[in-house]
């Protein structure tokens, strides 16, 4: 099997078959693991238990991704493309490693030119490598902090409020804690809901998921922010004719990312 950066053969072979086995075939940067709570540490572990007790018995639980308001707490940005301008916000308090990574990128052009090197219908896009073949791609801590970024990649974080719904933005990855540049758009239109059961997901989310979504990627890969307007660029790019990698015959090209709401990480 060929690996590349986001995928370890493990992760695309999840990934993959998450979406109804029409894409058996590897791939690099890619979600892994899929175990609900798949988070980092006793600790971490510990607290998204909590969360998910209070996100699934209490009814006045929030999910940010449900919302297309961008809240105070939230950044916005919009993903210029040569398919179109996808408008996305993000979610700095559940995620914050991965959107001041995102952010920090996006302001120094790191993600400009880069092509969408791996789109498979009915499933998601996926972007954000240098390299363009999917084993690129670095964190902003590499080599900076090795208390969040080993060498490897930066810490999952993986949240109670987020989930890979339908128009969902999550980092790719090769195994936990192995985060570095690349990222992937949920585009999967099909009702994910009916096999998700009510011990493990909170009511509103089944609800969202009836939408489309790749539930199977729960736990295992951090999803950061939610497409508020542009799911048609979305729908358009997986959509276009590709090789036996899943990469696009013409290049679709990241040109700019406009930060229409940037967010303040010092206040954390």
């Amino acid at each position: 099997m060929k690996k590349t950066l986001v995928w370890t053969a493990l992760a695309a072979s999840l990934l993959l078959t998450a979406c109804a086995n029409e894409a058996d075939k590897t791939t690099s940067s890619s979600p892994a693991n899929s175990s609900q709570a798949s988070t980092t540490g006793t600790g971490a572990s510990q607290q998204y238990q909590k969360d998910l007790a209070y996100a699934i018995n209490n009814p006045n639980a929030t999910f940010p991704q449900l919302s297309s308001a961008i809240a105070e707490n939230e950044a916005a940005v919009i993903l210029k493309t040569t398919a179109g301008d996808i408008h996305i916000k993000l979610f700095p308090e559940q995620a914050p490693l991965a959107v001041e990574n995102f952010l920090t990128h996006a302001k120094e052009g790191y993600y400009k030119d880069v092509i969408f090197h791996r789109v498979i219908k009915n499933f998601m896009i996926q972007t954000g490598d240098p390299k363009g073949n999917g084993t690129g791609g670095e964190s902003i801590w590499k080599g900076k902090d090795d208390t969040i970024d080993a060498g490897n990649g930066f810490k999952n974080e993986i949240s109670a409020f987020l989930y890979n719904i339908r128009g969902s933005l999550a980092m790719a990855n090769a195994g936990a804690d192995t985060n570095g540049s690349q990222f992937y758009i949920n585009q999967n239109t099909a009702d994910a809901s009916s096999q998700l059961p009510t011990s493990k997901y909170p009511a509103k989310i089944i609800e969202a998921y009836k939408n489309g979504g790749n539930p199977s990627l729960d736990g295992g890969y951090t999803v950061f922010g939610q497409v508020t307007s542009g799911m048609d660029i979305v729908d358009q790019i997986v959509a276009v004719e590709t090789d036996d990698m899943d990469k696009p015959k013409t290049d679709i090209k990241i040109e700019s990312i406009e930060i229409v709401k940037d967010y303040d990480f010092s206040k954390k």
